[in-house]
């Protein structure tokens, strides 16, 4: 029968871990699969997006290549050439910046009927100011002609969000794009600037690539052009957001529950694309498959947690019992047994003593050597009252340097032998930490047992009144209470 029943609990075990195994398993597999899903998802759109921009950087550069060759494009043919590339792609706007000297200031207002600009205090448009280089947004081509008409001679070289990246596109020779920033046409977007060299001008160097620097190929994009290139791909449940420096422009502003990351890379700058799917594993048939493991595993959660429990409660009455430093009882714990042991002495005629313990001169330890030394030394005297002390005997520390000594049946002559020897013993421990000088104590002696109605106040009451005594007379001894007088002990090493 026994045998029986062990074989029937094993099974139910192998059962409800196969079970619950499985399930796990089975989940496990719909997860790898949905997060393929969703990474091939995100990278799809980000393909997506990042083929479209750089599709349209591809086409500034080529419309910086044009006009690097004709070296003075009119009005005219830039707009041929910049309507192409707004109407084909997500090209908000595409713009040629000139690069004008102040020498040539005059020159260039007079050819397009207007002055050079920039903002002036609180965002106001005002007249350049006298400066040794331009760069004037000198043609602009966009599908609102209003705003581009605006826009012309506005000095981007004095836009603090605008200027560095002109200079880091003449300096590498590369499409530079910025970060997100309000549109001059209108919009949250960013810039990408192609710089245009002078035809046949050198430009291995970066000194090179500044002298021959003629202007730039610029154009804008919508940061939500950007997205809707990413997101035409992806399912119509499916969340997305555009971030860059783990900063979201584009999309839900909370963060996504376990999404799958992509990046873009548009001219020198790479976002990063977070999609969420929202079609995640089932777990119905999962969880229909492991309700017999999840059941099992209740029922040995409860004899687990039933067990934590008990030891849990074990491990916080040793802590209430014993004292973290020295291993001794606490006051609490102390008190409850030295009351017991008074009532088995009224109960059995016989007597017994309690001792109050304090260090002399502790105090100057912490002082002289620190905490860490005064802890160690307690941590000593600890075991020196241990190794003085019977298998019956009750060894507190009730607080500080102050210890107590509960010695039931005992007698007064007794009580006293044990007294002497624990003054002796301290007086002769040297401790372990450098430097620490030996130290004494001072110890009170109260009898109890004699006096029926003597209370556990009055007992530790008296052993203080006898510390203290033995403190007043220098310490490094124990007196002796009595009724009347307080009866002096051991003194010194004298």
């Amino acid at each position: 029968m026994r045998l029986r029943f062990w074989i029937g609990i094993f099974a139910v075990v192998v059962v409800g871990a196969g079970a619950v195994v499985g399930s796990i398993l089975a989940y496990k597999h719909d997860e790898r699969e949905f997060h393929a899903r969703q990474q091939e998802e995100a990278g799809r759109a980000a393909r997506q997006a990042q083929s479209v921009g750089a599709l349209s950087v591809g086409e500034l550069a080529a419309a910086g290549a044009f006009i690097k060759a004709d070296g003075n494009v009119s009005k005219h043919e830039f707009a041929i050439i910049g309507h192409s590339l707004v109407n084909e792609n997500v090209l908000r706007t595409a713009a040629f910046i000139d690069v004008v000297h102040q020498d040539e200031r005059a020159r260039w207002e007079r050819e397009q009927g207007i002055p050079i600009i920039e903002k002036g205090p609180g965002g106001k448009l005002v007249r350049a100011d006298q400066r040794p280089v331009y760069y004037p947004l000198t043609y602009a081509a966009s599908n609102d002609p209003a705003a581009a008409a605006r826009a012309i001679g506005f000095d981007v070289g004095t836009d603090p969000a605008r200027a560095p990246y002109l200079m880091r596109a003449t300096d590498s020779g590369r499409a530079t794009a910025t970060g997100v920033i309000p549109l001059l046409l209108g919009g949250v977007g960013i810039n990408v600037y192609k710089a245009v060299y002078r035809d046949g001008a050198p430009t291995e160097t970066t000194s090179q690539r500044r002298h021959a620097l003629i202007g730039f190929a610029a154009g804008s994009f919508l940061m939500k052009d950007l997205a809707a290139a990413a997101i035409t791909t992806l399912p119509d449940d499916v969340e997305a957001q555009l971030d860059v420096a783990h900063k979201t422009v584009i999309g839900p502003k909370q963060d996504l529950e376990d999404p799958a990351q992509a990046k873009i890379r548009i001219a020198d700058r790479t976002w990063v694309l977070v999609v969420h799917d929202p079609e995640r594993p089932d777990v119905s048939i999962p969880i229909l498959f492991g309700a017999a493991g999840l059941g099992m595993a209740a029922v040995l959660g409860s004899l687990i947690w039933v067990w934590s429990r008990e030891e849990r409660m074990r491990k916080l009455q040793r802590e209430a019992d014993e004292d973290s430093l020295s291993g001794l009882r606490t006051r609490r714990r102390f008190e409850e047994e030295v009351r017991a042991a008074m009532a088995r002495s009224r109960r059995d005629g016989t007597t017994g003593a309690l001792l109050m313990l304090d260090l002399d001169d502790f105090k100057s330890v912490n002082d002289s050597h620190g905490h860490p030394a005064g802890d160690k030394l307690i941590e000593e005297v600890a075991e020196v009252l241990r190794a003085r002390a019977r298998e019956g005997d009750v060894l507190g520390r009730l607080g500080g340097d102050e210890f107590a000594i509960a010695l039931p049946g005992c007698r007064p002559d007794e009580a006293n032998v044990v007294a002497e020897a624990i003054v002796t013993a301290i007086r002769e421990h040297q401790p372990a930490g450098p430097d620490v000088d030996p130290v004494t104590v001072s110890v009170g002696v109260a009898i109890f047992g004699g006096d029926q109605v003597m209370s556990y106040a009055t007992l530790v009451s008296e052993a203080d009144t006898a510390m203290y005594a033995a403190k007043d007379g220098g310490g490094d001894s124990y007196r002796v209470f009595q009724p009347d007088s307080i009866r002096v002990g051991a003194s010194g090493g004298d």
